[in-house]
């Protein structure tokens, strides 16, 4: 076999489908190896397209049994079948019917992709292009259509069936099967087709909207785990409720549907009234999940659910307009997160994601615009690019047009094109109406990769009460050369000595905002009465990278007297990056002392936020600082020392927060904001005083691993020894596997810790691991906890000097790509970064892409992945 370069597929070259679908009836009997699709398509000739053109219908590893134009069979000249799909050579040019019937085997399908059976229960995955393995189609976001979907079952294999929209029949199908009718009465693309059977445990409620109906919603878990399922459900309906109150959008069914599966690509999918989950998103006890986890659950379950209008009522025109939905919609459930918990927390850590995989990914290979102009497979672009630059998009046009003409904005949006598939464009006209200002300035966003860079320098007149800050903004292209300018929201202020200056005017400033829309600015502030330290890009105002020169001093007053939380935040890691690539001793003792006054002064007051401000940047965020010749030994060797010194400086007034905060334990476990942060703190303390003093830190970590009565504290207790060599590491770790051994969620967690322990030995514990009872690679999140957790999260293992990471995850590529090439290819990502190692490291990394490269038969998402990592042109 050989590996064929995919096509491009361009968005200069979008093209309406030349036909339309104006209803879908399904009737399908689920079987295990031959489940039957029986489908009637009620198509007509779109007027926007081409008059007489064939209709060419998607398709992928299907059996076509029959085939009817208008109820009578198709003769074989009628139409041609390839492994790509179906054509009507010559079809009506009016309105007609097209009935097909279709086999697969949903066992088999082991790419978790169209219609799969997995633990017993049978799933569908649709997006991007999925609904063609279950018929032919035209499988495409533009062509919407209203379903109706009989599904039928035997009743001891799949007592539950659950399709997209209302239940509007069911009863018994004879011989032991039994059957269920849904309808969606709101059209649809294919990407949001679902259906569901199984054996499953449920838990409901009931929740009046807005408009007044009485919606059920329910969350189905596997039998016997509806106790944690308690959690998911509250997140449905406070999703709910939050949404009519923040964007006026009420749900639209009589019920919603959230299904937890174990075996899923993705974290969760939005189809339309049925929400398939990840379980790991879904279920959670105290003595399973952590408090992330919880935060998790409640983040996606809103995103999934804020979907159902944008994404699902306003779909996307074509998949170029990804982030038109997704990025959206992740705006949206920061928003959600952000009031459900500490918003400046919340903001922080969302940054810090930005930071760590879509910077990176800007900065490498793979980078792209947030909305793409070409692309090989789709499924190779649900990127942070798309999903996070893109909701850091919508936050700065909110913070343009302030918060009240965004809300009006986002009524005009979805009014405009309720029951349409949209476009970036469509999105920024209904902003540039209630406006009426002009955004194709703004529009460059979505068209630009890479991160932009704002530099900031001042000058201070004190004879004149006068501060002047110079901004320019720079971003080469290919060619070398800066194109047009960005529009840049830059909220800043001035702090003195014991807080933010007052008596300061700037009439540059709006609401503490400078839009740069020009190569460079000057903003002049007058009544300055002290030489103030600039607080820049506060609340992370734009997704850039900032160059401002101040000193360690200049930072550490930001972080005692700024008022903005963010970079209060941002100055101590800031002075952090400086000291792991540039260590200096008296600087270091500095920054410790610092430390230790913010400690004495605030941590209490918000513990999450000082778990923050100790968090060390990580060594990712180091490596991504460096331009070139990245050294991960260096890295991690001078991250550690600091870590050690601050334990060491520290240590007295983290073992008093440690004592001050020791009540928590006496307390019933609650994931609320308030107590996770609590015990972020304490874990936090305790991590410090582990690299400051490893025996005591053992032994201590040992003694919580003990004594902890939930998850959150266990876990954080077992990843502080994992980083401590010894007999009571292995211990730990063996019996927290034999304790946990029933629960694969868990241990996903215990892969996770283990494959990124910053050891040599560790390339030989994944070996071992992959031959635990628990790992299989079959199960997407099994490979992401041990796999993905190596090559994510370990920088010294994976891009050992020997190479011999490289090859452990490439070969894990390899494994994967004929059962799963989605999981495959994102594996593959983990080289993005490849060309910025020191030479060696990275000629070693090229050569395992190359032995990629010669593996015949690579599926189209590898090798997409693959030829954007080695730069093929």
């Amino acid at each position: 076999m050989r590996t064929e370069t995919p096509p491009l597929i361009r968005l200069e070259e979008y093209r309406p489908s030349d036909y339309l679908i104006d209803r879908v009836d399904l009737d399908i009997r689920l079987d295990p190896h031959a489940t039957r699709i029986d489908a009637t398509l009620a198509l007509y000739p779109n007027p926007a397209g081409e008059a007489g053109a064939p209709l060419n219908l998607d398709g992928d590893d299907l059996r076509l049994v029959s085939i009817a134009l208008d109820g009578a069979p198709l003769a074989q000249d009628g139409y041609t079948v390839t492994p790509a799909g179906l054509s009507l050579i010559a079809p009506p040019r009016r309105p007609f019917t097209l009935r097909l019937v279709t086999e697969v085997d949903p066992t088999a399908n082991t790419k978790l992709m169209g219609l799969y059976r997995s633990s017993g229960v049978y799933c569908t995955q649709c997006e991007a292009d999925g609904f063609r393995r279950i018929t032919y189609f035209l499988d495409r976001p533009d062509v919407m259509a209203v379903y109706t979907t009989r599904l039928e079952a035997d009743r001891d294999q799949a007592p539950v069936l659950l399709g997209n929209g209302n239940l509007i029949e069911a009863g018994e199908a004879g011989a032991g099967r039994h059957f269920a009718v849904w309808h969606d009465p709101h059209p649809k693309p294919a990407y949001l087709f679902a259906l569901v059977g199984g054996r499953l445990g449920k838990v409901e409620t009931r929740f009046t909207t807005m408009e007044g109906r009485a919606i059920t919603c329910a969350v189905y878990v596997e039998p016997g785990k509806e106790d944690r399922a308690g959690y998911a459900l509250d997140a449905v309906i406070r999703s709910m409720a939050w949404d009519e109150t923040a964007f006026g959008r009420p749900y639209d069914l009589d019920v919603f549907n959230v299904v937890a599966v174990s075996d899923f690509n993705m974290g969760a999918m939005e189809n339309k009234g049925l929400n398939i989950f990840n379980d790991k998103y879904v279920l959670a006890s105290p003595e399973t999940a952590t408090d992330g986890d919880y935060a998790a659950i409640e983040a996606i379950i809103a995103h999934e659910y804020f979907h159902n209008w944008s994404g699902n009522r306003v779909t996307c025109r074509d998949w170029f307009q990804l982030c038109l939905k997704e990025g959206l919609t992740v705006f949206r459930d920061q928003e959600f997160s952000s009031d459900m918990r500490s918003r400046p927390v919340h903001r922080i850590a969302e940054v810090r994601s930005l930071r760590a995989r879509q910077f990176p990914e800007d900065a490498g290979p793979l980078r792209h615009p947030v909305r793409p102009r070409v692309y090989a497979e789709i499924n190779n672009f649900y990127t942070a690019t798309v999903y996070d630059k893109g909701a850091e998009i919508v936050r700065m046009l909110r913070t343009l047009i302030g918060p009240q003409a965004f809300r009006a904005g986002m009524d005009r949006y979805f009014a405009d094109n309720d029951g349409r598939a949209a476009t970036v464009e469509d999105f920024l006209a209904a902003f540039a109406a209630v406006t009426g200002g002009d955004l194709d300035a703004f529009a460059r966003w979505y068209e630009r990769p890479g991160t932009p860079r704002l530099t900031v320098s001042g000058a201070y007149e004190p004879g004149a009460a006068r501060c002047t800050l110079r901004l320019a903004q720079s971003q080469p292209g290919a060619g070398g050369q800066d194109g047009p300018p960005l529009v840049i929201p830059v909220a800043l202020g001035l702090v003195g000595a014991s807080g933010p200056l007052t008596g300061v005017t700037c009439p540059a400033l709006r609401d503490g905002v400078f839009v740069l829309d020009r190569p460079e600015a000057e903003i002049i502030f007058d009544g300055v009465a002290e030489e103030p330290v600039p607080s820049v890009l506060r609340d992370f105002s734009a997704p850039v990278r900032l160059e401002l020169a101040l000193t360690d001093a200049q930072r550490m007053r930001l972080l005692a007297h700024d008022s903005d939380p963010f970079n209060r935040w941002q100055a101590a890691q800031d002075v952090a990056l400086r000291l792991i690539l540039d260590p200096d001793a008296d600087r270091t003792e500095a920054f410790a002392q610092a430390l230790g006054r913010f400690l004495d002064a605030e941590a209490l007051a918000d513990p999450a936020f000082a778990a923050l401000v100790l968090a060390l940047p990580s060594e990712g965020e180091a490596a991504d600082a460096v331009p070139s010749g990245v050294d991960p030994d260096a890295i991690h060797r001078a991250r550690f020392a600091l870590r050690a010194h601050l334990g060491t400086a520290l240590r007295p007034r983290l073992e008093r927060l440690d004592a001050a905060l020791a009540p928590l334990d006496n307390v019933p476990y609650s994931p609320d904001a308030s107590a996770a942060g609590r015990r972020s703190l304490r874990n936090a303390a305790l991590d410090l005083i582990a690299a400051g003093d490893p025996e005591t830190g053992a032994r201590r970590a040992a003694e919580r691993l003990g004594s902890a009565s939930n998850m959150t504290d266990r876990l954080a207790a077992l990843a502080t020894l994992a980083l401590i060599p010894g007999d009571a590491r292995e211990t730990a770790l063996t019996e927290f596997a034999e304790r946990y051994a029933g629960e694969p969620l868990v241990l996903d967690k215990w892969f996770a810790i283990q494959a990124q322990i910053p050891e040599p030995g560790t390339l030989e514990r994944i070996v071992r691991l992959q031959g635990h009872p628990a790992f299989t690679m079959t199960n997407p999140n099994r490979v992401r906890a041990l796999i993905g957790s190596f090559a994510f999260g370990n920088p010294t293992q994976f891009a050992r000097a020997d190479g011999a990471g490289f090859a452990r995850v490439a070969e894990t590529v390899a494994a994967l790509d004929s059962t799963n090439p989605q999981v495959a290819a994102r594996m593959l990502t983990a080289f993005g970064s490849w060309r910025r190692l020191e030479n060696s490291r990275a000629a070693k990394a090229l050569e395992i892409l190359n032995w990629i490269k010669a593996i015949p038969g690579l599926s189209r998402d590898t090798a997409d992945i693959l030829a954007r990592t080695r730069g093929d042109g």
